[in-house]
């Protein structure tokens, strides 16, 4: 074939891809979809692909819980990050991926089991000791949500949110004057929390 056939065939694909892709534009706003190479879909199924190729990645399979996490499928975030766990044992983060997801499903006390493993691995991570809070908050263990929030706020000072829980716990138990104390801490790192506990801590029915 002459330079000048190569050169019109190559326009000639380049027209059909073009008239194809329009195509396919026009069938998807018809359906009142916005055209989108890069779905959800399609990135699953890329992720999907890799780990059918490559199955003891535990970067892949945590990819694909991490898709799944903002897709709002905890279930099977947890699937998929029990896999990271199995092929990686030491990887905290993972861990504690999962027992955020454990909090959300509701499932509480597999989330502090799973909080105590992160802890393992990450003994620094104050949002760990937070969020276990949190599921022991939860399954009624309030003693234990206090003793987590401490911890939490023990490895970092500033952590506002933490402060704003624990003076909440103290609530629960009447400990108006520590509830106090959270209050007067949490002034100087974060007004809007500081103003949300005072408002628990003047509404006499949190106390109780």
């Amino acid at each position: 074939m002459s330079k000048t056939g190569r050169v019109f065939a190559c326009i000639v694909a380049m027209l059909a891809v073009m008239s194809a892709c329009k195509k396919e534009e026009k069938e998807s706003r018809q359906t009142g979809q916005e055209y989108n190479p890069y779905t959800a879909e399609s990135v699953y199924g890329e992720v999907q692909k890799k780990i059918r190729d490559n199955p003891k990645d535990p970067d892949l399979w945590f990819r694909l819980a991490d898709l799944y996490d903002r897709n709002g499928q905890y279930a099977d975030e947890v699937e998929a990050l029990k896999k990271v766990v199995e092929l990686k044992p030491d990887m905290g983060y993972a861990c504690f991926k999962m027992g955020t997801a454990y909090n959300r499903l509701g499932q509480h006390d597999e989330a502090i089991e799973t909080f105590k493993k992160t802890l393992r691995y990450m003994p620094d991570y104050a949002v760990a000791y937070n969020n276990m809070a949190i599921a022991y908050g939860k399954t009624g263990k309030t003693e234990d949500e206090i003793t987590a929030l401490k911890k939490a706020i023990k490895v970092r000072p500033s952590y506002a949110t933490a402060r704003y829980n624990l003076g909440v716990a103290y609530m629960k138990t009447g400990r108006r004057d520590d509830a106090k104390q959270e209050y007067n801490e949490l002034k100087k790192i974060d007004a809007r929390l500081a103003e949300a506990l005072l408002k628990e801590i003047e509404n006499p029915a949190k106390g109780k």
